[in-house]
This record gives C-alpha cells, sequence and structure tokens, in this order.
C-alpha cells in the first residue's frame, strides 16, 4: 500500500507499519495531581486513576477519504489555525494509504498515541512530557523548554513545534510559542465526562469510525470491540502498547 499525505510522500504499507523512529511525568503537586491538573481547574482531591486507561478505535473501514470532520472539530476545539505547513501544529493529520497490488485504500486519522511506555517522555529532560495516571501523554508548557527531543524521539510524527506567539486561545488549553504540543485526547473534555471533539463529531456526523473509551474496563465497548475483532497498533514492534488502535489496516 502506498501513504499520500499532504506533503507528497509515498509509502508502501509495509514500510509505513515498520517505519523506524524519526530519530533516534508532570511536576506532582500531590500524588497524581500535576500543574497541567490545576491548570485545567482539577482539584488535588480528584487526581486521576490509573484504573482507567482512556484510548481510542479508529475503524478505517468507515473513515473516507474526503472527510475531515475529525479535523476541523480539533482545529475549532482546541484553537488550530488549520494550517498544514511545517510551522503549523496539526493534532490530527488523515493519512491516505492504497494497496499497490488490489487498489484497496484506507483513509486513517493519525495523532498523538497515547503510548503506556511514551517515548517523549523517556527524552524529555525537564519532565514537561508527561503521562497522567489515565494514560493520556501532555506536554506541560510550563517547565517545556523547546529543546523538541520528544519531536525526535516520537515515532508517529506527531509532536509539533509552536514557533509563533499564540492569539485566540482556548483557555481550558493553554498553548505557547516556544514550547512543543500535540493530541491531548480533549483533556479538558474528557476531565467533564466528555468524549474528545474528534470522536464527538465523527458520531455526529454518522461515520462512527472513532470510538473513544476506556480500555481497562472489559464492559465497555471499546474493550468488547477490541477483545472481538482484530485491531492493529501502528509500529508494533516497538512495544510502546499505544492507547489507539486501528481496524481495518
Amino acid at each position: 500500500m502506498s501513504e499520500k499525505p499532504s506533503g507528497g510522500t509515498q509509502l508502501s504499507r509495509r514500510n509505513f507499519l515498520g517505519m523506524s523512529a524519526a530519530a533516534l511525568a508532570g511536576i506532582a503537586i500531590a500524588p497524581g495531581v500535576t500543574l497541567y491538573d490545576l491548570a485545567h481547574g482539577k482539584p488535588p482531591g480528584q487526581a486521576t486513576s490509573g484504573r482507567v486507561r482512556w484510548g481510542m478505535l479508529i475503524d478505517t473501514n468507515q473513515c473516507s477519504s474526503g472527510c475531515s470532520d475529525c479535523v476541523t472539530a480539533c482545529n475549532t476545539e482546541n484553537r488550530l489555525s488549520g494550517g498544514t505547513l511545517a510551522t503549523d501544529s496539526q493534532w490530527i493529520r488523515k493519512l491516505e494509504l492504497k494497496n499497490t497490488r488490489t487498489g484497496k485504500a484506507h483513509s486513517l486519522p493519525m495523532m498523538c498515541q497515547h503510548c503506556e511506555n511514551p517515548p517523549c517522555v523517556d527524552v524529555c529532560p525537564t519532565g514537561a512530557s508527561f503521562k497522567r495516571a489515565d494514560g493520556i501523554v501532555l506536554v506541560d508548557r510550563h517547565t517545556c523548554i523547546g529543546c523538541r527531543y520528544c519531536i525526535m524521539a516520537c515515532p508517529y510524527g506527531v509532536r509539533f513545534f509552536v514557533h509563533e506567539p499564540v492569539t485566540g486561545q482556548n483557555p481550558e488549553v493553554p498553548r505557547g510559542k516556544g514550547c512543543v504540543e500535540s493530541c491531548t485526547f480533549c483533556v479538558q473534555r474528557v476531565d467533564r465526562d466528555l468524549e474528545p471533539a474528534c470522536a464527538e463529531a465523527c458520531t455526529a456526523a454518522g461515520h462512527k469510525a472513532i470510538l473513544f473509551g476506556d480500555l481497562n474496563n472489559p464492559d465497555s465497548e471499546i474493550a468488547k470491540r477490541i477483545a472481538t475483532y482484530a485491531s492493529r497498533q501502528v509500529r508494533e514492534d516497538l512495544a510502546l502498547n499505544t492507547g489507539v488502535r486501528y481496524q481495518g489496516i
């Protein structure tokens, strides 16, 4: 299969699933509570719990190449420009995969994979890149020094450096020049018992390609789907145990 992202680069499906890495937790106020939690109004008494692990299942059979509802919803919720230049943050980008032998095509959203063992956290010298107890990987912009080690360490190319001052921000989504950022699973919504904007928009449009839920709860719809139908992780060989899974690829 060949991949044709917006930049025109083409990769086979085999190479996409096995591509090499691009190169080569938060400051605790109380157990399980970080500066990011406080910035989002999460009181110390409501620390995140390791009993939950948030994840996403994307059915590429239901994701059409001409649809960008998830991208639009992400840009709107998080006040992203929607630009596709190298200097623009694209927390979700659509990848188009095509099997060169059969002609079968797949369209899939690519975002932060929220790894159980995130390389971005391992290389961060200040702890700005961190993973919450519930599995959501975040960046604390107050401690990010803009070294971009995490960008080099991420095997999915889904972290972005903010080059210019940010205006018109969503007060719940702190962003800043000189910092790294990526998909947060719309943590500001999740902490209010809402779905990420991309999942909500996909369901509202009737596509039902994105399912969000608790991977640790065997009674959740996402856990049942993963247990019943085959799904894959991108770069399974890295054993990162990603929170985002894909069906149909």
